[in-house]
Parts: structure tokens; C-alpha cells; sequence
């Protein structure tokens, strides 16, 4: 019996690189006009799955993934990808002059100096998403739009340049979510993410980024976002080398939520780019091996 194909909510429209990267995922796609509600519908069911930006390398995190991950139901990240951010302008079949060129503010940053070199005189305008620029075009209510290369295969319009970037080596990071369950096992080259609101007493960011340097545990992100409640609460989202099922991992964990008890674990996933990582968990094994045998009576 062939297993059913997992149904993935993406933020869309179609044409979008966040549809690019959902296609890595599998094929029953459905498009959501915001992040939270692709988010929701990985909550409520209404689809399996929700593929969602969490960071550019360029423009920095995606803010409303990070609120949306914090707040609402539980969500698990089971795996990432990472797309290099290359663009395409889409003009419209038979179109005259370029006067305007359309797209999201990130995208439009993203190809500054392309503009400037080659399309002096046009004037950007911002759009809520670059597949939302396409339709603008196709429209005729602009005359360009710099998309991503996906969206040429949904909209009637013409590839008029491509490879675009200011930037080559630009890349996004996106995620795959789900309800929480069981997780996926260790590869060995993984990152666990947690989100942390941190208690307002002195030393307390200090006291958690001992925790992992106390146990070699790398740290590849760290960042802050309000919490939209009182001035100068924050959250931080933490992303880390290492699963969860690794003895230093938990271990790190546990402290962590010792300082920071609302902490909320957003998964253990395999890195899109594959590194070895050289897991020291041996002495942690060993550590805790010594305390069983100590409470059985078996050591000292």
C-alpha cells in the first residue's frame, strides 16, 4: 500500500521561494497568505505539514516566524533547507519601457545595485510578496516584477533577465513543521532550536550561554524579539549543534530550563548542509552512569 503524500502548507502565493523550497518536501503543496497561517494549519490539521522562512543571510531572521513559533500551539521543526537566493524579472509579453519594477522590500534590497546598473530610471515599489509583484504585472499595474525563478511557471509573463543578486552568495533558510511527535533520529549532524523567555534578573543571558559552553555545545544563532508585553521583555531563539537524544544536549537542556522555565523546544532536525560534528557525550554518559551506580549502592 502506497503512504499517503503529507500535505504542506506553505507561505504563499504560488511562485514564491518559500514554494521553491517546499517542493524539496514533497508535492501536495497548498499556498497560505501569512506565515501563521500556514503555521495554524499544521496546528489544526488542516494540512500535515507547514514549510515557512526562518532567516536570510542577508536581511537577517524572519520576524513573523519567530512570533508565530513562540505563541500559539506547539509547533516541531522534523528538517530545514536552504535555497540560494538567486532572482529573476518578469516583464510582461510584447511590455514597452520599464518604469516600474515591483517586488518585496527584501527582494528589492536584495537586487539594489542590479536596478541601479541596469534600470536607472525605474522606479521600486514595494509589494507584500515577490509572486504578489507578478501579479501586479501581469495586471498591468507595474511593469516589472523581480521574482523568484518559480514564479515564471505559474504567471504569463516573460523571463527578462535572471541570476539576479547583489549579493551571490545570499541564501534563506526555511523550515518544515509539525505537531509535536516523535522526532526524527540522529544523523549526527543536526540543530536543535529553542525559543526562551528569559526571567528579568541580572546575569540570567549570561547564566544560559554558560550552560552550553560549560558542555561544548556550539551555538549557531542567537536573537531577541519583544515580547509584545511589558517594555524590555524579550525572547530568545536559540539554535544549536546537536540533538536533543545526545547525553550533553539533554543535559544543556535541563539547564536551561532550570534558569528559564518558559522555554519552548522547537525541535531536532538534520542540517540541510551536512558538518560533521565532533559529539563529546562519552564524559556525559560516564557522569551519569557514576550517579546511577551511586544511588543503587554500587559506587562512590
Amino acid at each position: 500500500m502506497v503512504a499517503p503524500v503529507p500535505r504542506i502548507a506553505y507561505f504563499g502565493p504560488r511562485g514564491t521561494f518559500t514554494e521553491q523550497a517546499a517542493r524539496g518536501f514533497g508535492s501536495d503543496l497548498e499556498p497560505r497568505e501569512t506565515i501563521p497561517a500556514a503555521l495554524e494549519a499544521a496546528r489544526t490539521g488542516e494540512a500535515e505539514l507547514a514549510c515557512v522562512p526562518v532567516e536570510n543571510s542577508v536581511e537577517g531572521a524572519v520576524p513573523a516566524t519567530m512570533d508565530a513559533l513562540a505563541e500559539g500551539a506547539p509547533l516541531i521543526a522534523v528538517a530545514e533547507t536552504v535555497l540560494a537566493v538567486r532572482f529573476s524579472l518578469l516583464v510582461r509579453p510584447g511590455g514597452g519601457p520599464v518604469r516600474t519594477v515591483a517586488s518585496h522590500p527584501h527582494a528589492l534590497a536584495q537586487v539594489r545595485h542590479w536596478l541601479a546598473a541596469n534600470l536607472p530610471d525605474a522606479v521600486a515599489v514595494a509589494a507584500t510578496s515577490t509572486a504578489a509583484a507578478a501579479v501586479a504585472v501581469q495586471r498591468g499595474e507595474h511593469d516589472a516584477a523581480v521574482t523568484a525563478p518559480v514564479a515564471a511557471e505559474h504567471y504569463p509573463l516573460e523571463v527578462a533577465a535572471t541570476d539576479l543578486a547583489d549579493v551571490r552568495d545570499a541564501k534563506t533558510r526555511f523550515l518544515l513543521l509539525r505537531g509535536p511527535g516523535a522526532l526524527p533520529e540522529p544523523t549526527g549532524s543536526d540543530r536543535t532550536s529553542v525559543v526562551v523567555t528569559a526571567p528579568d534578573r541580572v546575569g540570567v543571558l549570561s547564566d544560559v550561554l554558560v550552560e552550553f559552553a560549560l558542555r561544548g555545545v556550539n551555538l549557531t544563532r542567537i536573537e531577541s524579539r519583544p515580547t509584545k508585553g511589558p517594555l524590555g521583555e524579550y525572547r530568545f531563539y536559540i539554535d544549536f549543534d546537536g540533538h536533543v537524544a545526545e547525553p550533553r544536549v539533554g543535559d544543556a537542556l535541563a539547564a536551561l530550563r532550570r534558569h528559564c522555565p518558559d522555554t519552548r523546544f522547537l525541535g531536532s532536525y538534520p542540517k540541510a548542509v551536512r558538518e560533521d560534528v565532533v559529539a563529546e557525550n562519552a564524559d556525559f554518559v560516564a557522569a551519569a552512569e557514576w550517579v546511577v551506580a551511586i544511588r543503587e549502592g554500587r559506587g562512590a
